[in-house]
């Protein structure tokens, strides 16, 4: 029986390359196979329009990424596989979301900063050239897993805060209108493989330095003869340590074949001949699944049909559960039998509270947010989550006291005032 609900998306906005199918493509179909799992994937073409301003682009890659999902192996009869834009119930939980979201909790929003951060030093208003979805873009996001009442989600530490945001979201709802959210987890991507790419940084659109994961096998060869190397001549010992060479060889091969190369580069091998091998090795495991991609491109309609039926299958889920969240928040027909008016929000409405996190670090922190939610205190990072819960024990029962003895680990965000005001709700007596 399966019991773990796992969500997964990728944005339309580029070609696939090997970094996206060693990271995130061929770990992903494996995961789809489990049994216990009950799997969501889409193609987040919403949050496409955020960063490409191109129609033709954000069609193409739509096209490209559904069909290398398919042919690398996942099965949209054991998954719901789905378009995001083809479920309009998504874009109407974003609002009912943001209408429980304090806007400083989208201010701290790491792409929103970086924004501002950028701005800045360029002596431009912070806001310049922000769109209100980038601002915006966290919720569309908390919305896709919320929909779905995803237990887990898969991502790197850079997205984390994402998955601590949707949290947030889910329970200011769950707050004021019942239990309807279940609140996800991040699960961290720890052993996913970061290919270099041909300039030696991370393989990354950004970087314009990708190789095309479905490029034909002689412009495959060729990018990868282009790949930097260092000028150790053949014969000369070289070192497998930062080699992009390598490092590539070594996502698609066996230990036995990575332990040879390793062999071959402490004996001197020609860099010319390490990146034949490296062609060779990835063509074996590229090549079958190339030529049914192919296939697929050269059949949108196929494609499409299974996109509509996968958003089909989802809709079954999400139509239901909107309408339950419509009528929840007092959205419903006017014949339906009177329902008694909520009661006005008294003082215990809303509460302060804290939140433990992981950082990016890896570090365990805490945060202290208003009944607003706003934030008002942030601890430096612990080694250990009892360290942080302990320290959140002591400002509970002792306030204020506790506080002032504590302030090298903390870093306050509110005025010393609205962090006593906070603080008085776990213990008026001593806050």
């Amino acid at each position: 029986m399966k019991t773990l609900r796992v969500l997964t998306g990728i944005t339309t906005s580029g070609t696939p390359h090997l970094g996206n199918y060693v990271g995130a493509i061929r770990p992903t179909v494996r995961a789809s196979r489990l049994a216990e799992v009950e799997s969501f994937y889409f193609l987040a073409d919403y949050h496409a329009l955020i960063k490409v301003g191109e129609p033709a682009r954000v069609q193409r890659s739509t096209l490209e990424i559904a069909a290398t999902w398919l042919a690398c192996g996942l099965d949209p009869e054991k998954v719901t596989f789905y378009r995001q834009s083809d479920i309009p119930e998504i874009p109407e939980l974003t609002w009912l979301l943001t209408c429980v979201t304090g806007k400083g909790v989208l201010n701290r929003a790491h792409a929103y900063k970086a924004s501002v951060d950028k701005n800045t030093a360029a002596g431009d208003d912070p806001d310049a050239g922000v769109t209100a979805g980038l601002f915006m873009y966290p919720v569309l996001m908390a919305a896709d897993i919320l929909m779905f009442n995803a237990h887990q989600v898969p991502v790197g530490r850079d997205q984390i805060q994402h998955i601590e945001m949707a949290r947030d979201m889910a329970s200011s709802f769950n707050h004021l209108y019942g239990e309807h959210f279940t609140l996800p987890e991040a699960a961290i991507e720890e052993h996913v493989a970061t290919l270099p790419g041909l300039d030696g940084r991370k393989m990354s659109k950004s970087y314009d330095n990708t190789i095309p994961l479905f490029a034909p096998k002689d412009q495959l060869r060729k990018l990868i003869m282009g790949i930097l190397t260092d000028s150790r001549a053949p014969g000369e010992p070289k070192s497998t340590e930062g080699s992009a060479v390598f490092q590539l060889y070594q996502a698609f091969a066996t230990a036995e074949e990575t332990a040879a190369l390793a062999r071959a580069y402490a004996d001197g091998i020609a860099w010319g001949e390490a990146k034949q091998l490296v062609a060779d090795r990835l063509e074996r495991e590229i090549a079958p699944l190339r030529e049914v991609y192919d296939a697929l491109i050269q059949n949108p309609a196929q494609i499409e049909q299974t996109l509509l039926q996968g958003a089909e299958k989802a809709r079954a889920i999400a139509t239901p559960f909107t309408r339950r969240l419509r009528h929840a928040v007092g959205l419903r027909p006017l014949q339906s039998a009177p329902v008694a008016a909520a009661k006005p929000k008294s003082a215990k409405a809303a509460a302060p509270s804290f939140k433990q996190y992981r950082a990016d670090d890896g570090l365990f922190c805490f945060k202290l947010i208003d009944a607003n939610g706003e934030l008002l205190l942030e601890s430096l990072g612990f080694a250990s989550p009892k360290e942080a819960a302990q320290l959140i024990t002591q400002l509970q029962q002792t306030g204020v006291p506790a506080l002032e003895a504590n302030l090298p680990q903390l870093k306050l965000l509110g005025t010393m005032a609205d962090v006593q005001r906070a603080l008085a709700h776990f213990n008026p007596l001593v806050a």
